[in-house]
């Protein structure tokens, strides 16, 4: 492949179109298949417990390929340096594509190979991003960073089980959720009020604008990280309940300040305040006692992680491929989709006998959201980017 081949391939041009597509892809493929397993239709050859690797595939495979369509996309915009894109790429797509049959297989190839296949695309990443941000002295988004390092010990905790080394695969799988979490207040915190500043602007010039980041948000920061870090070390403590439900409520109390319910007419818009909501709620659910296990867990997952997902990369997609920023009637669907998953999801374990049910209602409600974005969202990622002044339908 030349250095030339991206100009011919698209889908090699940018991170969002490669990443974006193997996220939703993986999503949609990965529930279902969890499902059967967990229903005794089908077997794992993995080396890790069914449930282990379902959390490890969701926040390792799924949500890492996100947050590296992500920042790959971003940090050309943050350096002012030319995008990863080519080989390099297509390489970095492969070590991913590589680490999800390797730990799906890792109970016929071995713990270790799948171990070293799966552990070549986080490193490989952040040498990537190290690069980047240092090579363009862009010192302010160092935090970025900084996540990769903990996904990739997150990581890397879930295999040293595999290998049989030490008993960490439930506290990797759950540092990982955490670091995603900080990402959905980090980078929630930056482009949830500066989308909606933007779209007031045109639109309700007559509005107050989002409040400005400030003391209040650098406050709720700092809280929500030392709610995690009791969650982590101490989740039956009774100060981790205080912890977390003050950090819910205090997300909440940061949301309402960014104006969401003005944004009701554009539900491009109106889905990241959702998925953010689901964090203050997620929260709030993990400090009170005597829910049914993973209620909490799958707010957090499900409604925050997965909507807040599904909304940048839908925005993101729109924005760089050169279509207009409104969400059409197949992506408001999708946003329906996710939220019908996230709420089932929570109510699964309250159904009784219908619990399984429940879950398999979610489980497709979450694969058909995923699977409904990679349709989609296919030729936007496969095409050129459409030139200005040319009209395309929303999709």
């Amino acid at each position: 492949m030349s250095e030339r081949d991206h100009l011919r391939l698209p889908l090699l041009s940018a991170g969002f179109r490669l990443f974006f597509l193997l996220s939703a892809v993986w999503a949609c493929v990965g529930i279902p298949l969890w499902l059967a397993v967990y229903g005794g239709a089908a077997q794992l050859q993995t080396a890790l417990p069914p449930s282990a690797w379902h959390a490890h595939e969701m926040v390792f495979g799924f949500a890492a390929a996100t947050v590296a369509g992500f920042m790959l996309t971003a940090i050309p915009n943050w350096t002012g340096r030319m995008p990863v894109q080519g080989l390099p790429l297509a390489l970095l797509g492969l070590a991913w594509f590589a680490g999800r049959v390797g730990v799906l297989f890792s109970a016929d190839i071995g713990a270790s190979a799948a171990c070293v296949l799966d552990l070549l695309f986080p490193i490989a990443f952040l040498a990537v991003v190290a690069r980047e941000l240092i090579a363009g002295r862009n010192w302010r988004n160092l935090p970025m960073l900084t996540a990769l390092v903990f996904l990739l010990l997150g990581n890397l905790l879930v295999h040293l089980e595999a290998l049989g080394l030490a008993d960490t695969a439930a506290f990797g799988n759950q540092f990982g959720i955490a670091t995603l979490l900080m990402l959905i207040s980090f980078v929630g915190g930056r482009i949830i009020p500066s989308f909606t500043r933007n779209w007031l602007a045109k639109r309700r010039p007559d509005m107050r604008p989002p409040v400005p980041f400030g003391w209040f948000d650098q406050a709720v920061m700092v809280l929500t990280a030392v709610a995690l870090v009791a969650w982590l070390f101490l989740p039956d403590a009774i100060v981790t309940s205080g912890l977390c439900l003050a950090a819910g409520l205090a997300q909440w109390a940061r949301l309402v300040r960014w104006r969401g319910l003005a944004t009701l007419p554009e539900p491009l818009l109106w889905v990241l305040h959702l998925g953010y909501g689901w964090l203050g709620l997620g929260f709030c659910l993990l400090g009170w006692n005597g829910l049914p296990p993973f209620v909490a867990l799958h707010a957090l997952t499900v409604g925050a992680i997965g909507t807040m997902t599904l909304a940048v990369m839908t925005r993101a997609t729109l924005g760089h491929t050169g279509r207009p920023l409104i969400a059409g009637p197949g992506t408001t669907t999708i946003y329906v989709l996710v939220t019908t998953a996230a709420l089932c999801r929570l109510a699964a374990p309250f159904v009784g006998s219908h619990y399984l049910l429940m879950l398999s209602i979610a489980g497709s409600a979450w694969s058909a959201a995923f699977g409904l974005f990679a349709l989609l969202y296919l030729r936007p990622f496969v095409q050129p980017r459409i030139p200005r002044g040319v009209e395309v339908r929303p999709i």
